[in-house]
């Protein structure tokens, strides 16, 4: 079973940074994507940016410039580093893989979540 746990979330003002992270335990054979999303109370969730087994990083619009999506392979983990940040980037941020196992080719997995709140 592969588990992801997230963590680096709080309390900024606004145009500062913070850095989340997300470390997967498990047997892993191989990464396919490993992604962040964000949900906003009352919104929908939202893709935010992604990084494939290639190293190709994609983003959201409204954080293309302002975020940076990167992996370390070696310790199975995947950060978001989030600068100038705004107060309309408040919102619950998850990290989602697409993975497989010794057993399932192909796997989805979700983190719980961690809540960042960009606030004065």
């Amino acid at each position: 079973q592969v588990q992801l746990v997230e963590s680096g979330g709080g309390l900024v003002q606004p145009g500062g940074s913070l850095r989340l992270s997300c470390a997967a335990s498990g047997s892993i054979r191989s990464i396919y994507a490993m992604r962040w999303y964000r949900q906003a109370p009352g919104e929908q969730r939202e893709l935010v940016a992604s990084i494939n087994s290639g190293g190709t990083t994609n983003y959201a619009g409204s954080v293309k410039g302002r975020f940076t999506i990167s992996r370390d392979n070696a310790k199975n983990t995947v950060y978001l580093q989030m600068d100038s940040l705004k107060p309309e980037d408040t919102a619950t941020y998850y990290c989602n893989w697409i993975v497989a196992t010794e057993t399932r080719k192909y796997l989805e997995v979700w983190g719980q979540g961690t809540l960042v709140t960009v606030s004065s």
